[in-house]
C-alpha cells in the first residue's frame, strides 16, 4: 500500500484548501448560533466539483478514484471550519449520490445524478425511524403495491438536510413476511403526494446543516421510483453504510489537523509564568496526544479507502475507521478546548464548536457501540 500523493493529489488539495478558506467561513459564529443552513456555499462547493468528486463524468462529475475523493474531503475538512456543510456535503455524495450511481437505472442517473452535482437539487437519505436506530431494519415505514405505484406510510427521523432535500431515498418494507429481505429503496420527490417534513430540529452541534423527520402519508410514487430491486434494500443500505463509514469522517481528519495547528500556535504565543504555555509538559503532552491520534486516524482511513479502491472487502477496517476517527476527534476537541482555557470556552475562539460538532461522530452512521459490535462479530465472537 503506497498512501503517498501524486502531484496531481496535492495540487488539488492545495487547491480546495485555498477556495475553502477563502469562500466557506464567512459570518460562521452567527451562522451557527442560528442554526442557518448556507445554500450559497452549498453552491460554491457544487460549482467547485466537491459534490461530483466520485461521480462519473457522464454524469457531471469529477471521476476521481476513492482516494483522491478521501483527499478532497480531508482539505475541505482542514480548509472549511463549517463542520455542518462538511458534513451535509458528505452525507449526500455517499449515502445518496452513490446509492443511485450504484443501484439506479440509467433513467435515474440521469434524472438525478447531473442536478445533485450542480447543487440545483439536494438529496437525503432516509432510513432511521422512532423506533429503528441502531436497529436499522425493524422498519416500520411500509411500501404497499397498487399496480404500477407504491403507497409509502411511515415516518423518518433524524434526516440530514431533510428540510431542504428535492428528493429522498426512503427505505421501506415491501414484504412483512421476509423481515429484512422484505425491505426494499424507493427515491421519494418532495412533491410526491402525501410527503411532508416536521419543523427543523434543534441539535446540540452541526447547526448548520438541518435536520428534521419526513413524514410519509399515503404517499403516492411510481413503480420506476424504486431503486433497486425488490428487496435490495439491506444490500443497498449496507453498501452505502460501509462507503459512508469509510469517507464521511475525511473531513473531520481534515478538521483535526486544522485544530492541531491552532493548539501549537496558541500554546507558542500564549505566556504564563514568562514562558509560552508550550514548555509546560502537561500542555506539551496534550498537544502530542492530538498529533498521534491525527496521524494513526490517517492510515485507518487511507487503508479503507486503499481496500475499496481495489475492490477488496472493508467492512472490518470500516468499522475501525468510523470508531476509532469519531472518538479521536471527540478526543483532540477536549484537548484543544484545554490548551486554549477560557479563551477555547467563548463561541468567539470557535474551539467549542469543533467539540459540540464532533460529538455527533459517534453517533451518526452507526454509533460507537455499534461498531465495537460490528467489530467483535466479524472477530468471531
Amino acid at each position: 500500500m503506497d498512501f503517498s500523493w501524486t502531484e496531481e493529489q496535492t495540487r488539488l488539495r492545495t487547491e480546495i484548501i485555498e477556495f475553502a478558506t477563502r469562500e466557506l467561513n464567512t459570518d460562521l459564529v452567527e451562522r451557527d448560533k442560528d442554526g442557518e443552513f448556507s445554500r450559497d456555499n452549498w453552491r460554491k462547493c457544487a460549482d467547485f466539483g466537491i459534490l461530483g468528486s466520485s461521480v462519473p463524468k457522464q454524469y457531471g462529475g469529477r471521476d476521481m478514484d476513492i482516494l483522491t475523493a478521501v483527499v478532497a474531503m480531508e482539505a475541505l475538512g482542514y480548509g472549511c471550519r463549517d463542520n455542518g456543510l462538511t458534513f451535509a456535503l458528505n452525507a449526500q455524495m455517499w449515502t445518496v449520490q452513490l446509492p443511485i450511481q450504484n443501484f439506479g437505472t440509467e433513467k435515474q442517473k440521469k434524472k438525478y445524478l447531473p442536478k445533485l452535482c450542480r447543487g440545483e437539487i439536494i438529496g437525503a437519505h432516509g432510513i432511521t425511524e422512532p423506533d429503528a436506530g441502531s436497529d436499522l431494519f425493524s422498519l416500520k415505514t411500509i411500501a404497499g403495491k397498487q399496480g404500477n405505484e407504491y403507497l409509502l406510510n411511515g415516518t423518518k427521523k433524524f434526516v440530514t438536510l431533510g428540510p431542504v432535500a428535492d428528493v429522498a431515498i426512503i427505505f421501506a418494507t415491501t414484504d412483512v413476511s421476509l423481515g429484512k429481505w422484505g425491505i426494499s429503496a424507493f427515491l421519494v420527490d418532495n412533491t410526491a403526494s402525501g410527503y411532508s417534513v416536521s419543523p427543523i430540529r434543534q441539535k446540540m452541534g452541526l447547526r448548520t446543516v438541518p435536520m428534521a423527520e419526513i413524514i410519509l402519508d399515503n404517499c403516492r410514487i411510481g413503480a420506476d421510483c424504486m431503486l433497486g430491486p425488490v428487496g435490495a434494500g439491506v444490500s443497498i443500505s449496507s453498501s452505502s453504510l460501509e462507503w459512508e463509514r469509510c469517507c464521511i469522517l475525511a473531513s473531520q481528519l481534515g478538521a483535526m489537523e486544522r485544530q492541531l495547528e491552532d493548539a501549537i500556535q496558541y500554546a507558542r504565543e500564549r505566556r504564563q509564568f514568562n514562558q509560552p504555555i508550550g514548555k509546560f509538559q502537561s500542555v506539551a503532552n496534550r498537544i502530542a496526544d492530538m498529533k498521534v491520534r491525527s496521524e494513526t486516524a490517517r492510515l485507518l482511513l487511507y487503508k479503507v479507502a486503499w481496500l475499496k479502491m481495489n475492490n477488496k472487502p472493508a467492512m472490518l477496517e470500516a468499522a475501525l475507521s468510523k470508531l476509532y476517527l469519531s472518538e479521536c476527534f471527540v478526543q483532540s476537541g477536549l484537548d484543544a478546548l484545554r490548551v486554549h482555557g477560557g479563551n477555547g470556552y467563548l463561541t468567539e475562539s470557535e474551539v467549542e464548536r469543533d467539540l459540540r460538532d464532533a460529538i455527533g461522530g459517534v453517533i451518526y452512521g452507526g454509533t460507537s457501540d455499534i461498531q465495537r459490535n460490528i467489530i467483535a462479530g466479524l472477530l468471531g465472537l
